[in-house]
């Protein structure tokens, strides 16, 4: 939390320099899209049951995996607007999750209203950076948003300032929200030679953020059809595939906390899903954009049966193209010679768990001659580390955090897509054919689940074991052992006990006693919890260096 009082000091400097009302905030709180060019009237929301609605072509319907699959079609406004309308009641559940989270980092109510504040100020020129067409997408969306949340901000520009989030999760180095990992493979290493990509989306923002995942069918008035993995209100793209086959996915880099927010990466992303059909045509429009957090856009192309790196942060821009190779792995670094010598990309090599992720995800794409989508589902979901070493359920050093918003591969070439369904990347991966769900679909509203059933892949067999039933109970104590050390509470030893025993290998539970043992000046028994957790695999320097720093001062003080 004292990293998190950092950014505050930080937002406080910033403010104190600036005079607000001079700093372009009205322009920015009163500017709307213009939709005067086009048709308000949208077909009347009708409902089926509690999990199926539709609005003339348009539906929303939730599968037996607990997916909800969107299909909407339209002009911008259109699509915000039905959007909204057919999702209004996830988009009102998905804002109570994050307002609550930022409610539950900063519980002051005079913070969260200096928060509000410095929102309005940092989000001044984010309009200037969003093309009117998304803008307009947004304004749509955000008509049928809750008023519960106008405290914060009108509902326009919270959906605008919504998008920006996913950066500012990425820019603030503190929250520690991603660590995503994502692979490309093609030619003689996949089974059919061509192009199949796999990624994980491990954004956290709690376990509610990513109960009501949306699969979300769009298919606009203009430019190209696709799908995306999204949540209420969420018009950008994080993961997502077009009827070119060109794909789309972001892994986060290091960034400085930005003076001003400009395109969100989910924006850029979705403007090369929609427009973009070959990895030229993508970094075209990269290249046309403004951003402000630094981040690693894999693109995959069955035109070009090929992926790449567009690396992009506010001062530079690289690409990164393999040569003589057959695949293509990314993590949170940058590759291209654009950040060869960037100091803040190096220090993330060296000190977090980026480039343990990057060779544990080539040492497996190695084990396989070649793959195929069950195949990189597998590798997905693995949860042990070198040498396949039982490192902990839950350690970041791990392909399968155990913490995944989703999981996803994609077979560009066939149009055919794999998406996992909760808990993590541990539930059924739901297949779906975008030539199915786009060309060859009655044009009447669906009822039924859009799913390729027959090439479903099954869920992990580690969710019928012990070791699962384990880790889940593991998290409710870890949440507890950390309420009770910010809040000065005693615990009974036996929770104490039972942290270790339901998570034996993994670093943290001894970490977390250490910490409540020196809390409690309980000296020689935090001696004895930090030397433990000094033989596990620790994900990254930081927490190295947490561990060794109270190991020295519990020892100093257990000697007097």
């Amino acid at each position: 939390m004292g990293k998190l009082q950092s950014f505050f000091r930080f937002i406080i400097v910033t403010i104190s320099l600036c005079v607000l009302a001079s700093c372009g905030i009205n322009k920015s709180i009163n500017n709307r899209p213009n939709i005067s060019k086009y048709e308000t009237a949208i077909p009347k929301k009708q409902s089926v049951n509690d999990s199926t609605f539709f609005a003339g072509n348009n539906f929303l319907t939730k599968n037996k995996q607990g997916l909800w699959e969107l299909y909407v079609e339209g002009n911008p406004l259109e699509i915000g607007l039905i959007t909204g309308l057919l999702s209004d009641s996830l988009m009102y559940k998905q804002e109570a999750v994050f307002f609550n989270k930022i409610r539950e980092l900063v519980p002051s109510e005079g913070k969260q209203k200096f928060l509000r504040k410095f929102l309005s100020w940092y989000n001044r020129k984010m309009y200037k950076h969003i093309p009117e067409e998304y803008k307009t997408e947004i304004y749509g969306v955000s008509q049928y948003a809750s008023p519960d949340f106008n405290a914060i901000a009108p509902p326009y520009l919270r959906a605008l300032y919504l998008h920006g989030a996913h950066d500012i999760g990425h820019a603030l180095q503190d929250l520690a929200l991603v660590g995503c990992t994502s692979f490309a493979a093609w030619n003689e290493k996949t089974e059919d030679g061509n192009l199949l990509i796999g990624r994980n989306f491990d954004f956290y923002a709690g376990d509610e953020f990513a109960e009501n995942k949306i699969i979300a069918f769009v298919n606009p008035s203009s430019g190209y059809p696709f799908m995306s993995v999204t949540w209420g209100g969420m018009m950008g793209v994080v993961s997502g595939m077009n009827t070119q086959g060109l794909t789309v996915t972001i892994n986060a880099g290091k960034s400085k906390i930005p003076l001003v927010a400009k395109t969100p990466i989910s924006i850029v992303t979705r403007e090369i899903l929609q427009y973009a059909s070959t990895i030229d045509e993508a970094i075209s429009i990269a290249k046309s954009r403004e951003v402000f957090v630094s981040e690693s856009i894999m693109v995959g192309s069955a035109k070009d049966n090929r992926a790449i790196l567009i690396e992009v942060s506010p001062k530079e821009f690289g690409v990164y193209d393999v040569e003589n190779n057959n695949q293509l792995i990314c993590s949170n670094h940058f590759q291209s010679s654009a950040y060869a010598s960037d100091n803040r990309n190096l220090k993330t090599i060296e000190e977090s768990h980026s480039a343990y992720r990057y060779d544990r995800m080539e040492t497996l794409l190695n084990q396989s001659k070649t793959l195929n989508p069950t195949q990189g589902v597998s590798i997905l979901r693995n949860k042990n580390g070198h040498n396949n070493q039982a490192i902990g359920y839950g350690n970041e050093k791990a392909l399968n955090q155990l913490l995944a918003h989703h999981s996803i591969v994609f077979q560009p070439e066939d149009l055919k897509v794999w998406i996992s369904s909760n808990p993590y990347q541990l539930g059924e991966f739901v297949a779906y054919d975008l030539n199915t769900v786009f060309y060859n679909r009655d044009n009447n509203p669906s009822t039924q689940s859009l799913q390729n059933t027959p090439l479903n892949i099954p869920e992990d067999p580690f969710l019928n074991t012990k070791a699962y039933v384990d880790y889940e109970a593991y998290r409710v104590l870890g949440r507890k052992i950390e309420y009770a050390i910010a809040n000065n509470q005693k615990l009974d030893n036996t929770v104490l006990k039972t942290v270790i025993e339901l998570n034996p290998n993994y670093w943290k539970p001894y970490a977390l006693i250490g910490d409540y043992y020196y809390k409690n000046k309980a000296y020689k028994a935090a001696v004895i919890a930090y030397n433990s957790a000094k033989t596990k695999e620790i994900p990254t320097l930081l927490d190295v260096d947490h561990i060794a720093k109270y190991l020295k001062k519990a020892t100093r003080k257990s000697n007097k």
